[in-house]
């Protein structure tokens, strides 16, 4: 007969305190780290004298993150760990000083489902009219940084974006990927078989294009200013009666209380926009970092060949290149450049010399962490 002790079975009520116990732990942790957090803010005050001081560091919080994700060991997800992680600094950075965020709204836009996404839910968010007034915004002082979407992986480049770094002095801070699942919402009034219109943005009706032509080939489909915006006409509409339907993100249908008719209806599952952070400060290395450029090629014979063989002659790995209109004479163009790697790097910083030489104008925009959610 064995002398091991037979192992006690895990019922339900042993389970469930197991978990109280786990909660309060985490409880203790969470306002510990919360009480450290708020230590920096005096230390950071106290170091600087009053003068401006910059609490959120985007390197720092781009190393925690990472490490976040190195070290998990599930069954929990990588990037679910991290999303927990996220709003644990955010709550934390939110007791040192609360960020105001400007984004492209309105309210329930991907673009500000991207910002809470990079900077948590405990910040003041700041819904602009346009991409400029975004950049406005930051500049100004009003707020603390702003979000604009960049480019998306089926439609491309955002040129009003792009654009507005032309006359700017704001610099990239980050940037952030986001997966952007559509969905056909109604109001819980309103039956799906009753709709006679449907309401989105033009990028989203075109992302959805052959879903709607397979599933709702009759159906009206109207183009207005933005998805958030076709979520409110839904729901108004709704409240007068009116079927009216709309393709819309989760915050969108989660703001204005809209029911799903059927999620994640965009044509192609990896459909994704990368959105970049702008404020004033420059960023120092993380460790995995990009920078961005705007280049304005010298009008001569081989001019852009010789701005792109330095990159390839020092082994720095350019991910992007984007062409626009100068507006300073007929037919000159200025480049818009992405790289791996930080403008102090060694090699990034001999690249950079030798463009400086070759180009009219050569403008740093930014480096900054590589996106980690």
């Amino acid at each position: 007969m064995s002398n091991s002790k037979q192992a006690v079975p895990e019922t339900l009520p042993l389970l469930r305190d197991r978990i109280d116990s786990i909660d309060s732990q985490i409880q203790v942790l969470i306002n510990e780290r919360a009480r450290c957090a708020q230590k920096v803010a005096e230390v950071k005050l106290a170091e600087q004298g009053g003068e401006a001081v910059v609490f959120y560091r985007p390197e720092r919080e781009a190393q925690v993150l990472r490490r976040v994700m190195e070290r998990n060991e599930g069954p929990l997800g990588n990037e679910e760990m991290a999303k927990i992680f996220r709003q644990v600094m955010s709550s934390c950075l939110a007791l040192e000083k609360p960020m105001r965020i400007a984004f492209l709204g309105p309210e329930g836009t991907f673009t500000q489902q991207a910002a809470l996404k990079h900077f948590g839910k405990s910040i003041i968010s700041a819904p602009m009219a346009a991409i400029d007034e975004v950049f406005r915004e930051v500049e100004s002082g009003a707020a603390n940084y702003g979000v604009v979407p960049v480019e998306n992986s089926t439609e491309g480049v955002v040129n009003h974006t792009l654009d507005s770094f032309r006359d700017s002095r704001l610099k990239i801070c980050g940037e952030v990927e986001e997966r952007i699942h559509h969905h056909l919402l109604i109001s819980p009034n309103i039956h799906a078989e009753d709709v006679t219109h449907i309401y989105s943005h033009q990028q989203s009706l075109a992302q959805c294009r052959a879903w709607l032509d397979r599933y709702w080939p009759h159906v009206e489909r109207v183009a207005v200013s933005s998805n958030a915006e076709a979520a409110r006409l839904a729901a108004d509409a709704g409240r007068s009666g009116k079927a009216i339907a709309a393709i819309a993100g989760e915050v969108a249908c989660e703001l204005y209380g809209l029911t799903k008719v059927s999620a994640n209806i965009e044509d192609r599952p990896d459909n994704t926009t990368r959105f970049l952070i702008v404020g004033h400060e420059d960023v120092p290395q993380s460790g995995k970092d990009k920078t961005s450029l705007l280049i304005s090629a010298k009008n001569e014979p081989g001019a852009l060949y010789h701005l792109l063989e330095a990159f390839e002659r020092h082994g720095v790995d350019m991910t992007r290149l984007e062409t626009r209109p100068s507006l300073m004479s007929r037919w000159g163009y200025i480049f818009y450049i992405d790289f791996v790697g930080h403008y102090l790097d060694d090699a990034c910083q001999v690249v950079i010399e030798e463009l400086r030489e070759r180009a009219s104008e050569v403008k740093v925009l930014g480096s900054y962490p590589v996106a980690v959610l």
